[in-house]
């Protein structure tokens, strides 16, 4: 086998095969393999962390499809994580599937995951100088200490004894070149006259034909130019690569040492002149000495083309992995396969695109090539095409174009016999049971909990939200807003395999793991509302183990619990949690209980608590008060006999609230308001208390607070004024009347209230005032209607919508239904 002796191409059988590539590059990808294929190397040595070994047998499975990703993670510490993407376009990835398909061993050799994982944390940084940042490119192993074999000095990689000193013209470590973050490809570009590095890494490599005779030439380029770059900037800023270039050279003179010189290394090319040079052992040793570890597992796991496309792993993400992909996959004539699925793509969102648009853009993709002096048209010749072709000019077309095709959802895919965390193995099988794949593209799932299949799917993910796995997000369902219906967000990131491992600590299955949780969380938790709150996702997850637990901290919590605030603020979700549990079968009798008892407390609690309160203070209330009487109401629904006086004794409270002084007006009004829709108090009580409050004898500001707190916050009091034209005149009178002093200390609060509106009421509140007191409707001025209005309604008309009102409501004339809906109409 032949090798490269150095910068200069030269042929020197004595060294290693050093193949510099760029990760995730497809020219780079055709390159190692013709190379591969040219010099046939008795070993395959990559660069990637050595405990990922064992799992280099996997990538022949027929299962297995990149894109996929090498994950690490700490055993005590599953947060503390990396990964390893390889796309099908991936160098290594075609190194590790030519190495399998011809029987040759591949292995890789860059630092262990169990010192680069602990290096994240503390580690070597402050012996070697550095800030502690984690690189933006880990690598791993967990098979040694790092050190290689004991003895004498040994041949390096290119054969020559290692007991010398560090060629002359290699910088000081730490010197100042060392300061600047360097991205090689750039300064390449930059120096080549490039504004783009995309572009040109495109033109000198990408657009290149991969022929068999010169299959070694562009590693020999690459090589001479990373050797300038190292020599100009030293590590570039990347200080940690000192250690793992020393750990590299190690493994690859084990490598020759087994295999002999034979032996190619596929690696980063900015890694290539640190791996030519000589460098005495003992050196590289002495770098790896003390070096922290942690215990640390492997696996492969699915990765997206969309997660290719940001920094990650080898700190290579790329801007374009579905251009990349077509350009790996595509034999032959590349631009026009790729636009032929761009036009492919915009029919099937409903654009009229034909072949003729096809050869158009495909002629012009070429003319802009020419223009800019390129030897083939790259992703931004055949975007400009697309734009001007297919797209009429329009950006909106094409950004799908680059959301679905230039980056693309493409999800990999992993065997069954990978190596999983129990609780990973579990999810698997509840998901091919429960029919639920994991996609990464957003989707919706609308769930009938009537219905089995959606009830498991439910629990499901009910139980991963509680471990933290954020595989779906509930949303707001369009359709029925019964409690047996739900709506979910669901879409797959390959990060949330980090989040299962995490989650492993608490069981090896879903349900277990989810069970321990809620309890400890439940043990944990400080505020009321919090163990309410957890007792509401219990119920939806149907973990009916750590209930138990949940109800006795929570009746604990709240019978130590004596602000009024947090007994208020942690009973609607005592209340949602039981409707919850009806739904799905699940005894709450022990939830009731506590739930009433709840209820009581904030009856006794709440006028005392509303007392004296600033405008702030006065504003939290107000939305507890909002939040009981919802809770109030559910709670009486489902109440039997001995809860039957629930809302009986809620009234009585909200009487004494609207008849305090003490209490401020945002909640009086408030109180008069909730009574007034429950029908507990008359339109003609509410009115007088209104005149009351409005009376000249009121403060300005809080008469505001008054109607603000009765037909603000987004209650409906808009439509309240808009029909009942007495408490419009009211209204109308006070703030006709308010003393130009006050006027501006009222109209924040007044704008605040009636800004909340919909324009469509605020318009017809804003009609019915300028007509004035005449011409709102004979209950207030005892004359006709306004005009178009007649002073009675016409039954007739309201007749007219009933059909329509049957329909929408799905109401049946035979069961008597029709004539509700007349009473409706009318």
């Amino acid at each position: 086998m032949t090798g490269v002796d150095g910068p200069s191409g030269a042929a020197a059988d004595e060294g290693p095969l050093l193949l510099g590539v760029r990760h995730h590059g497809p020219g780079s990808a055709r390159a190692v393999r013709a190379a591969l294929d040219s010099a046939r190397p008795r070993a395959v040595l990559i660069e990637g962390p050595p405990e990922a070994d064992p799992l280099v047998p996997l990538a022949a499975d027929e299962e297995m499809r990149p894109p996929v990703a090498l994950l690490a993670h700490a055993v005590d510490e599953p947060g503390r994580s990396a990964f390893w993407p390889l796309a099908e376009f991936s160098p290594e990835w075609v190194a590790i599937r030519w190495a399998l398909e011809h029987g040759v061993p591949a292995r890789f050799i860059d630092l262990p995951a169990a010192h680069t994982l602990a290096w994240e944390g503390d580690g070597p940084a402050s012996r070697q100088g550095e800030t502690g940042e984690a690189e933006p490119e880990p690598s791993a192993d967990g098979r040694g200490d790092g050190a290689g074999p004991t003895g004498a000095a040994e041949p390096g990689p290119d054969g020559e004894p290692e007991d010398g000193e560090p060629e002359d013209g290699e910088p000081e470590d730490g010197g100042p070149q060392d300061t600047v973050r360097v991205d090689p490809i750039a300064v390449l570009a930059r120096t080549a006259g490039y504004d783009d590095p995309e572009r040109w890494w495109e033109d000198v490599v990408e657009h290149r034909g991969a022929g068999t005779a010169d299959a070694l030439a562009p590693f020999a380029v690459l090589e001479e130019a990373m050797g300038a770059l190292r020599e100009a900037y030293g590590t570039g800023g990347h200080e940690r690569d000192l250690v793992r270039e020393a750990y590299m050279r190690l493994q690859v003179r084990a490598a020759r040492r087994e295999f002999g010189r034979d032996v190619a290394v596929v690696c980063g090319a900015w890694h290539v002149p640190a791996l030519r040079r000589r460098t005495p052992v003992a050196a590289d040793r002495a770098l790896l000495k003390g070096l922290p570890r942690v215990k640390a597992d492997m696996t492969w796991v699915p990765w997206t083309h969309r997660r290719l496309s940001r920094a990650s792993g080898y700190g290579a993400g790329i801007d374009s992995p579905g251009w990349y992909g077509h350009l790996f996959a595509a034999s032959d004539r590349p631009v026009e396969r790729w636009l032929t699925r761009v036009a492919g793509l915009l029919r099937e969102e409903g654009r009229i695109v034909s072949s003729a648009h096809v050869i158009e853009a495909v002629r012009l993709a070429g003319t802009l090539a020419a223009l800019r002096g390129r030897p083939l048209p790259g992703l931004s010749e055949t975007t400009d095409a697309v734009r001007a072709v297919m797209c009429e000019g329009s950006d909106v077309p094409l950004a799908l174009v680059h959301d679905r095709l230039v980056v693309g959802d493409v999800l990999g895919e992993v065997p069954v016999s990978a190596p999983a965390v129990p609780l990973q193995r579990d999810l698997t099988r509840l998901q091919k049971r429960l029919r639920l794949k994991p996609e990464p593209q957003e989707r919706e799932l609308e769930l009938d909990l009537r219905r089995e299949t959606d009830a498991g799917r439910s629990r499901l993910l009910h139980r991963l939200r509680l471990l933290g796995i954020g595989w779906g997000e509930p949303a707001v369902s369009r359709g029925s807003t019964g409690t047996f219906r739900e709506t979910w967000r669901l879409r797959w990131d390959p990060e949330l395999a980090v989040r299962v491992a995490e989650a492993g600590v608490w069981g090896t299955t879903v349900l277990g793991a989810a069970t321990a949780k809620a309890e400890a969380e439940a043990v944990a938790a400080q505020a009321l509302a919090e163990v309410t709150a957890l007792a509401e996702r219990c119920l939806r997850a149907e973990l009916s183990d750590a209930l138990p637990v949940v109800m006795r901290v929570l009746a604990d919590r709240a019978a130590l619990d004596a602000d009024v605030g947090h007994l208020a603020q942690a009973l609607p979700a005592l209340v949602r949690a039981l409707r919850y549990g009806d739904v799905r079968g699940t005894d709450t009798r022990a939830l009731a209980e506590v739930a009433t008892g709840l209820a009581e407390r904030v009856f006794v609690g709440l006028p005392p608590a509303c007392a004296a309160l600033d405008a702030e203070a006065a504003e939290e209330m107000r939305r507890h008060l909002d939040a009981v009487h919802g809770a109030v109401g559910l709670l009486e629904e489902g109440a039997g006999a001995a809860r039957g006086g629930l809302r009986v004794r809620w009234c009585s409270v909200l009487r004494v609230l609207s008849g305090r002084d003490t209490v401020p007006g945002v909640i009086r009004g408030r109180a008069v308001r909730l009574l007034l829709d429950d029908g507990e108090l008359a339109q003609a009580e509410s009115a007088r208390l209104m005149g009351l409050v409005l009376s000249p004898g009121t403060a300005p500001a809080d008469a505001a607070a008054w109607i603000e707190g009765f037909v603000g916050g987004g209650s409906g009091g808009g439509m309240l004024l808009v029909h009942d034209e007495r408490l419009l005149g009211l209204v109308d009178a006070w703030l006709t009347g308010v003393p130009a002093d006050a006027f501006t200390d009222v109209l924040p609060l007044l704008r605040r209230t009636f800004s909340a509106y919909e324009p469509g009421v605020r318009r017809t509140l804003g009609e019915l005032v300028r007509r004035g007191p005449g011409a709102r409707g004979g209950a207030v001025a005892g004359g006709s209607g306004p005009s178009g209005f007649a002073v009675e309604r016409d039954a007739g008309r309201a007749d007219a919508v009933v059909p329509v009102l049957r329909l929408l409501l799905g109401a049946d004339a035979a069961d008597g239904g029709a004539d509700d809906l007349v009473g409706v109409g009318r």
